[in-house]
C-alpha cells in the first residue's frame, strides 16, 4: 500500500501537466551544474590567472552587464522564434562555453569569454519563463513557480557539495561535468518539448526581428507593469546584499566565520526545500499585490534586524524571516510578471522585468560597499529596512490601482496538502 507521502506526491505530480515536469527536470539538472561551478568560479580564476579579487569582480561584473543584455535580446528572440529553440540553444552552448572556461589559459581571451559567454548563456532565461506561463494556467502560475524554486534549492543543496569534493582534486573536473550534464538535458528537451509558444504569438511570426524587439516601447508604456518593475527593483536592491556584502559584515563587524555563513545559507534553503509549495498554496488564496506587501514586510524586518542584532542565533532566525518572505515574493512576482504581459509579448514583459534583479546585481555590491568602507556597518541594514518599507507601500498602491482586476484577483480557496 503506497504511503501517505508518496500518495500527496502522486496527487501533486498529477495536478500539473506532463511537458511541466518536464521543464522542471531541465531546469533542476541545468542548476545542479551551475552551482556545481560558480560558487567556485572566483577561486578557480584568482588561483589559475594570480589575479586579485578586485581584478575578479571585473571579471564578472563584466559576465552580469553583458547577461543584462543578453536577457532583453532574448525576450524578443523568445517571442520572435518560440520558446524551445531559445531553450535548446542556450543548453547547447551552455556545455561548448563551459568546456571554454575550462580550457582557457590566457587572461585576455578569459576577459573575451565573459564577455561571449555572459551574454549567450543568458539569452535562454525569458524562455523559461515564458513556457512556464503558456504551460499553467493563471491559477497554477504561482505553484508552477514555486516549484521551480524548490528545484534550484535542491540544487544548491547538493551542488555545491560535490562540486567542493571535485574542485578539490580539480577544477577542470567541474567544467567537465557542467558540460556533459548540459548535453543530457539539451537531449531530453529536445526529445519530449514541443513548442509552446501561443497561436497569438504564432500569427505575429512574419515580423521583422528589429519590429519584434521595437515590442519594447509597449512594455515602457505600460505604467502599471513599470510601477510593479521599480518597485520590484527597490526590493531586490536590499535582497541581493543576503549573498555579496552580508557575509563580509558578518566577518568584519561580528566575527562570524565563512563556515557560519554557509550554514545560514543552507538551513534557508532546506526551509525553501520544505515549505515552499505550502506557503504558496495559502498564498494564493490571497490578492497577489497584498501578497507582495507582505513578503517585502517580511525583507525588511528581517534585513531590518541585522543592524540591531549580534547573536549568531539571531542572525539565523532573522535569514528565516527573510526566507518566508522570499517564499512569498518570488513565485508571486514572477505570476504578476506574467499576468501582466499580453500573451504575444510574455518574452519580453519577463526579460523586461529581469531587469528588476540584473541592476541590483550590478549596483548594489558596490553601493554597499560605499556604506561599509564610510559609514557605520549597520547603517546599511537601516537602510535596507526603510527600501523595503517603500517597496511594500508601491505594492499596496499597485493593488488598490489594479487589484480589481480579475488577473489580479484572489484565487478560489481550495483544501490544502497535509
Amino acid at each position: 500500500m503506497p504511503s501517505p507521502m508518496f500518495t500527496k506526491l502522486n496527487t501533486i505530480y498529477q495536478e500539473f501537466p506532463r511537458k511541466f515536469w518536464i521543464v522542471v527536470l531541465v531546469s533542476f539538472i541545468d542548476a545542479l551544474g551551475s552551482h556545481l561551478v560558480f560558487p567556485f568560479f572566483s577561486l578557480y580564476i584568482t588561483q589559475k590567472f594570480h589575479i586579485g579579487m578586485a581584478e575578479a569582480g571585473l571579471i564578472l561584473g563584466i559576465w552580469a552587464g553583458f547577461g543584462l543584455v543578453a536577457s532583453l535580446v532574448g525576450g524578443a528572440l523568445t517571442d520572435r522564434f518560440g520558446r524551445r529553440k531559445l531553450i535548446l540553444f542556450g543548453l547547447v552552448f551552455s556545455a561548448l562555453s563551459s568546456l571554454s572556461l575550462g580550457l582557457v589559459n590566457s587572461l585576455s581571451i578569459l576577459y573575451l569569454l565573459a564577455i561571449v559567454v555572459g551574454f549567450l548563456s543568458n539569452i535562454d532565461g525569458p524562455a523559461y519563463d515564458a513556457m512556464v506561463a503558456d504551460l499553467l494556467p493563471e491559477k497554477q502560475r504561482s505553484e508552477g513557480y514555486s516549484i521551480l524554486r524548490v528545484a534550484d534549492n535542491l540544487a544548491w543543496i547538493i551542488g555545491p557539495a560535490i562540486g567542493g569534493l571535485v574542485a578539490a582534486r580539480s577544477f577542470f573536473m567541474l567544467f567537465v561535468i557542467d558540460s556533459v550534464l548540459s548535453c543530457i538535458i539539451a537531449v531530453i528537451f529536445y526529445k519530449l518539448v514541443t513548442e509552446t509558444r501561443p497561436s497569438v504569438a504564432a500569427e505575429k511570426s512574419h515580423e521583422s526581428v528589429w519590429q519584434t524587439a521595437a515590442g519594447y516601447r509597449v512594455v515602457l508604456r505600460d505604467l502599471g507593469f513599470m510601477a510593479f518593475t521599480f518597485a520590484s527593483l527597490l526590493m531586490l536592491l536590499v535582497y541581493m546584499q543576503m549573498y555579496n556584502t552580508l557575509p563580509v559584515y558578518l566577518r568584519d563587524a561580528h566575527g562570524f566565520s565563512a563556515e557560519e555563513y554557509g550554514l545560514m545559507l543552507t538551513s534557508t534553503a532546506v526551509l525553501v526545500v520544505a515549505c515552499q509549495f505550502w506557503v504558496s498554496r495559502i498564498s494564493k488564496n490571497y490578492p497577489p499585490f497584498v501578497m507582495m506587501v507582505l513578503g517585502t514586510t517580511l525583507y525588511a524586518i528581517g534585513f531590518g534586524m541585522f543592524g540591531f542584532i549580534s547573536a549568531y542565533p539571531l542572525f539565523i532566525l532573522a535569514a528565516f524571516i527573510i526566507t518566508f518572505g522570499e517564499m512569498i515574493v518570488v513565485p508571486t512576482s514572477q505570476t504578476l510578471a506574467a499576468n501582466l504581459a499580453p500573451a504575444d509579448m510574455r518574452g519580453r514583459y519577463m526579460a523586461f522585468y529581469g531587469l528588476s534583479a540584473a541592476f541590483p546585481a550590478m549596483l548594489g555590491p558596490g553601493l554597499a560597499g560605499l556604506v561599509l568602507d564610510n559609514f557605520n556597518p549597520n547603517l546599511l541594514w537601516y537602510v535596507g529596512g526603510g527600501l523595503c518599507i517603500l517597496s511594500a507601500l508601491a505594492f499596496y498602491l499597485l493593488h488598490r490601482r489594479l487589484g480589481s482586476q480579475k488577473r489580479f484577483a484572489a484565487k478560489a480557496k481550495e483544501k490544502l496538502p497535509a
